[in-house]
């Protein structure tokens, strides 16, 4: 499965083995992580280098969509960090890549870490109308901040949050996006890029600004019963364009 080949390919970071990165077509591999040169290192001499370093690549789930795999990944390098990666396959073989990463923090409020809970999808025929209500969800509460149809979305019994802001329950969700910072919303959602579903669980890829910043939303959803009843997130500053080291977008 695409998915294992994923798994392969991102432990060769830790591992070094040159035969993890067969599943890349290299010729056509587009790197949308902007701080990576594209190009300039075989990924075969990039993993080999990086593992000299001892780094510790933990790859926490992983789920199929259609030619994409994306991949909730804890990395221990200089620091501690969590990912999430996504795949694009083209004849068989990773041809286009994305990522999302931030440092590792918490526990949070409720005690949860930023990738503990559940990592198998159930539910493979409710794929499609998961993926509509994640979508829903998006657009109405965190783009048009439609803040009370949240319990529309969110199983307000249930809600596991692993934000390492938050906690569990819609109130300390409620309460972080009703925050502002000088007159602005503090966590503005403005656009949906991708959403990637398999089964309970949903990524969603968003644009908008974190704290007046220029950020990337990445949220994995696990749906139950109709709801949203956990969610796993990173968020990341977007380096101005000056900065980056490819030109073909975060997006």
């Amino acid at each position: 499965m695409k998915r294992d080949q994923i798994r392969t390919l991102l432990k060769g970071i830790e591992t070094g083995d040159p035969e993890a990165v067969a599943v890349v077509n290299e010729v056509r591999y587009i790197q949308h992580n902007p701080q990576t040169h594209e190009g300039s290192e075989g990924l075969a001499a990039l993993f080999q280098r990086l593992s000299k370093t001892s780094p510790r690549v933990n790859i926490v789930r992983a789920f199929e969509d259609g030619d994409f795999v994306f991949a909730h990944t804890e990395y221990d390098f200089a620091s501690r960090k969590i990912g999430f990666e996504i795949f694009r396959f083209e004849d068989g073989r990773a041809v286009e890549h994305w990522d999302n990463i931030q440092e590792r923090q918490g526990p949070n409020k409720s005690g949860r870490s930023m990738v503990d809970g559940p990592t198998e999808a159930v539910d493979l025929e409710l794929t499609a109308s998961n993926r509509t209500l994640v979508r829903s969800f998006v657009e109405s509460v965190l783009i048009d901040g439609n803040l009370d149809q949240l319990t529309d979305f969110v199983d307000e019994k249930a809600y596991a949050e692993h934000n390492p802001r938050l906690g569990d329950g819609i109130a300390l969700l409620r309460s972080a996006l009703e925050a502002e910072d000088n007159g602005y919303r503090r966590i503005d959602y403005q656009r949906i890029h991708r959403i990637l579903a398999e089964g309970s669980f949903v990524l969603c890829v968003s644009e908008g600004s974190y704290s007046g910043e220029h950020s990337a939303f990445y949220d994995l959803f696990r749906l139950a019963n109709g709801k949203i009843v956990e969610h796993w997130d990173t968020t990341e500053k977007i380096a101005p364009r000056n900065m980056w080291k490819n030109d073909n977008g975060k997006f």
